[in-house]
């Protein structure tokens, strides 16, 4: 996707309209008792693929009262154990594998601080069951880097608004990435902001069968009017 001052400038407008509206979002928020805190967005990552976070919450609650907080005690726990404090996440019986996989990729750092500070994004997306996008949140709110996370949300609302280059790259992630990463300013805390308000504006308004009337982004929509 191509790199121009409209783009940068037409980004961030969109940016303060979704702030304006929605306010800040304090994604992620970290309140389960995990340690590090850091740790539950890891696996809050994992167990949200394919479902909502709502199941994810249960999911977590399970094995906080359990005393699983850390990736230690992920790896210790047995299979079937852990496959049930995770059931109502969906899928469980993968999400435990996928877990212990990274549990040990996370502890062959010597620590998690370690896995902060010298983990790529290479190295996560080679680890099994880790995609792009989940990689890209584990590193944005867990390790603290600008990395700009594309999910389904975004793909749909900015191809619908208008953006020419996304409607031509639709299935590619990395030029999805590429794209947001190379028209905005590189600083997490934007990151994780901006994307938390396109997930609060999908879900609110831009959803499948989209609710144009009281859209903020409405203006230059294809779907605008049709509703």
């Amino acid at each position: 996707m191509s790199r121009t001052n409209d783009d940068r400038k037409r980004l961030m407008e969109i940016y303060k309209k979704l702030l304006q509206h929605f306010g800040p979002q304090g994604w992620w928020p970290m309140s389960k008792g995990f340690a590090p805190p850091e740790w539950e967005v890891c696996i809050g990552a994992i167990l949200t693929q394919n479902t909502n976070w709502k199941n994810v919450e249960k999911a977590l609650e399970n094995l906080k009262k359990e005393g699983i907080l850390s990736p230690e005690e992920i790896k210790k726990i047995k299979i079937p154990v852990l496959e049930n404090l995770i059931k109502p996440s969906g899928f469980y019986r993968q999400k435990a594998g996928r877990l212990k996989i990274f549990s040990d990729f996370v502890l062959s750092f010597g620590s998690f601080e370690n896995f902060k500070k010298k983990v790529t994004r290479e190295q996560l997306l080679q680890v099994k069951g880790l995609g792009p996008e989940t990689a890209d949140s584990i590193l944005l709110y867990a390790v603290n880097r600008p990395v700009f996370i594309i999910d389904a949300y975004t793909r749909r609302i900015f191809t619908r608004i208008g953006f020419e280059n996304c409607r031509k790259n639709k299935k590619n992630y990395e030029d999805w990435r590429y794209f947001f990463e190379s028209n905005l300013k590189r600083d997490v805390e934007i990151y994780r902001e901006f994307h938390a308000l396109i997930v609060e504006h999908a879900k609110n308004f831009c959803r499948k069968e989209p609710l144009c009337g009281d859209c903020v982004l409405n203006r230059g929509c294809a779907l605008a009017g049709r509703t």
